[in-house]
């Protein structure tokens, strides 16, 4: 058989859409096979050698070769399901939701597929319920007891200074993050384009660790901040009187 019986034509327009599916990273890995079996089909490749290069069974390549060249474009993208989406009834919700409180064994959380198996739906209709009724189970968030005996009184006293600030009394609320990572990409970053997002490169240089220590103004949100190479007492002073002294140049302007 000819290399010829193996080509299938395509128009300069739709290889043009084809190549731009490649390049898109938004496309889907389905999508984006169904582009290199035309693609490569174009090059006089047998079924079974653009199968082997591709990845993909024989079956795979003919019946999307046979879908371009019947459908065109258009047939390489999914076509809808048909039938009616079978409808969440009520006992579903309470069935899923129920199931969800419960923990599973032999796993430290539910998945939809498991707990699909578990409640007889599907995982689709499982994750439509999550997301209703705002269930994560993958999330976890942790809180810690105050052994203080005061912390009630204390924790009322700082609420009502949030809330009413006395006369023209200046509230400063200061945290610090140490540790973290300062890291530089090692090519600049690619800026948005049409059609095109924001581009960075996957590695990046490493140049240490930064402690940053900041003071939020409760009454007007401005943020004063500062970052040290080291974690000590003595950067923490340092900032306390750096933000004293910002603080007392804009009262005294």
């Amino acid at each position: 058989m000819g290399v010829r019986a193996w080509c299938v034509d395509v128009s300069k327009e739709d290889r043009a859409e084809l190549v731009a599916w490649l390049r898109s990273q938004t496309i889907g890995r389905a999508l984006a096979m169904r582009a290199r079996i035309v693609l490569g089909s174009t090059q006089g490749e047998s079924i079974r050698e653009l199968g082997e290069r591709l990845g993909t069974s024989q079956l795979t390549v003919c019946r999307w070769r046979n879908r371009y060249r019947a459908l065109g474009i258009a047939g390489l993208r999914t076509q809808p399901r048909s039938g009616r989406r079978r409808r969440i009834t009520p006992a579903d919700e309470r069935s899923v939701v129920a199931a969800t409180m419960r923990p599973p064994q032999a796993a430290t959380h539910w998945s939809a597929r498991r707990l699909a198996k578990e409640v007889g739906l599907s995982p689709a209709t499982v994750h439509r319920i999550w997301q209703k009724y705002g269930l994560q189970p993958h999330r976890v968030e942790h809180f810690k007891f105050s052994t203080d005996p005061q912390f009630e009184t204390r924790l009322a006293d700082i609420v009502a200074l949030y809330l009413e600030l006395p006369g023209r009394a200046l509230v400063l609320c200061v945290d610090e993050k140490s540790q973290i990572q300062a890291l530089n990409r090692t090519a600049p970053l690619l800026p948005l384009r049409p059609g095109l997002p924001a581009q960075m490169t996957h590695d990046y240089q490493r140049n240490g660790t930064t402690t940053l220590f900041a003071a939020l103004e409760v009454a007007s949100g401005k943020v004063h901040g500062r970052s040290y190479r080291q974690h000590r007492h003595q950067e923490f002073v340092a900032f306390l009187n750096s933000l004293a002294a910002a603080i007392h140049a804009v009262n005294c302007t």
